[in-house]
């Protein structure tokens, strides 16, 4: 109670009046609020001391609390972190051509300072509100911060580029020419390939950050296959011809080493002649038909020949060898064979990649060789000549059927010894001079079998035999004076 005087019109009154709360109120909470903020003051004065040179708690480096540690303390735990890296072996594969890149190579280290650095400048951006937010947060909820991994991505390039020059093959586009009745010019599509580096540039890198989700870093090598594309040609052997040919169905090969220059000439013009033609499906090839005329007319020279059982000069001699090859190309690809004949000896030329017995004669008009074409596609047959490696391939294209071949090695079923060499006086020859004629050869029996089947029937069955008599060498020795 607060008692008042006051003088009113010269009379003396005197008012009694309660004291008001409100300011004793106001007055505490003034004091209260001073209180706290000064208590406040106090606590970020004594949390930010206690953190000085301290990154503040509930920040993590890839799930890692660093709460509390100083930043060398960090750029010193990725220091250690990186050393695995650095030994560690990524080995690029496809096929045979390999690359392999080291971690020092690639320069593979965390940057720690960095990190180090991001974490310790939470809260430290100089922007009070920010700061606070930033504080507050990774202590209510934490803030995590990914690690920076270096990597020198220009020696990925480097490897990637020279393993490409060895895996990086140019598609070829379908050639196909077909002008009177024989084809000029074939040669299948082929795809190529090519080194996608960008993907597996990406293949790689997603490898190494892997690695960074790892503690510790134990693996010492990495093996990554190669992504490779394939390249399509323009213009595929679908589409480049009408025919149905698609594909090598097989090939057959021989060897002529020691053939004297008319015997090689002679092979490469037979060749050469058989070369390109097409047999329609259900058609008969003759190699007769197919060669022509063998003189020297046609171009053929002289060359050894057998001719009333000795072995002499003739036009046309090596044109067995290009019947022979043919002949094995025909039983590689599982052709039905109609005519085929043995040679009446043996052939050194035809042995030397095989053995005996697959071979095929031919003389006009009697001795052909011929076969079938009983798939449902025409066939292309070609030749490739190699003067220098001395060898005769024939290849026949079309499309497969599913057809499997069997050919058996051939069996000697029985052998004879070559006569006793022959020596003959021969008065155009001078006195001393010895000159051999012919060459001794075994005489012997040979078989081989060929079956063909397809979707386990049997397209075509037999047996080829042989029967090579002995031969003897001949020598001619001068009488001359």
């Amino acid at each position: 109670m607060v008692k008042k005087k006051e003088v009113i019109n010269g009379k003396e009154i005197i008012n009694e009046r309660k004291l008001s709360f409100f300011p004793l109120l106001l007055y505490f909470l003034l004091g209260s609020i001073i209180a706290l903020f000064i208590l406040v003051i106090i606590s970020i004065l004594k949390y930010e001391h206690k953190y000085n040179n301290r990154i503040y708690p509930g920040v993590t480096i890839d799930g890692w609390e660093v709460g509390g540690k100083n930043p060398e303390e960090v750029k010193a735990y990725f220091e250690n972190k990186s050393e695995p890296l650095k030994k560690i072996n990524f080995t690029l594969y496809f096929e045979d051509n390999i690359a392999t890149i080291s971690g020092t190579d690639l320069g593979l280290s965390f940057d720690g300072k960095l990190s180090a650095i991001q974490a310790y400048s939470i809260g430290r951006s100089g922007h009070l509100f920010s700061d606070v937010y930033q504080k507050l947060t990774a202590l209510k909820k934490g803030l995590n911060l990914n690690s920076v991994l270096n990597i020198k991505t220009e020696n990925i390039d480097d490897a990637l580029i020279s393993l490409s020059g060895n895996i990086n093959i140019t598609p070829q586009d379908a050639l196909f020419q077909f002008e009177n009745g024989k084809v000029l010019i074939f040669k299948p599509s082929t795809n190529g390939r090519r080194l996608n580096k960008e993907a597996t540039k990406n293949k790689i890198l997603s490898y190494i950050y892997e690695l960074k989700k790892t503690t510790p870093v134990t693996v010492k090598g990495i093996l990554i296959p190669l992504e490779v594309d394939i390249v399509y040609p323009k213009y595929s052997t679908d589409n480049s011809n009408n025919y149905g040919i698609r594909e090598l169905l097989a090939s057959g090969n021989s060897k002529f080493a020691g053939s004297i220059p008319g015997r090689i000439h002679n092979i490469e013009l037979a060749a050469s002649r058989i070369h390109g033609h097409l047999v329609p499906p259900g058609g008969i090839f003759s190699f007769n038909d197919a060669l022509g005329d063998v003189s020297a007319s046609t171009g053929f020279q002289p060359a050894y020949i057998i001719k009333d059982g000795r072995t002499v000069l003739g036009d046309g001699g090596g044109v067995c060898q290009v019947s022979t090859t043919l002949f094995r190309a025909i039983l590689n690809s599982g052709l039905k064979v109609v005519e085929r004949h043995p040679h009446s000896y043996r052939v050194s030329y035809y042995e030397q990649n095989s053995g005996p017995g697959l071979d095929a004669t031919v003389y006009y008009p009697g001795y052909d060789l011929k076969f079938e074409n009983d798939t449902a596609n025409y066939l292309l047959i070609q030749s490739r000549f190699d003067k220098t490696d001395y060898s005769l391939i024939f290849e026949i294209f079309g499309t497969k059927d599913g057809r499997k071949v069997e050919i058996t090695k051939p069996v000697i079923l029985s052998q004879i010894s070559a006569p006793p060499d022959l020596y003959q006086d021969d008065p155009t020859l001078p006195k001393g001079v010895v000159k051999q004629v012919d060459w001794r050869a075994a005489g012997a029996k040979v078989s081989l079998s060929y079956k063909v089947t397809k979707d386990d029937k049997t397209l075509s069955e037999n047996t080829f035999y042989s029967n090579f008599q002995p031969w003897q060498a001949v020598f001619l020795r001068g009488t001359k004076e």
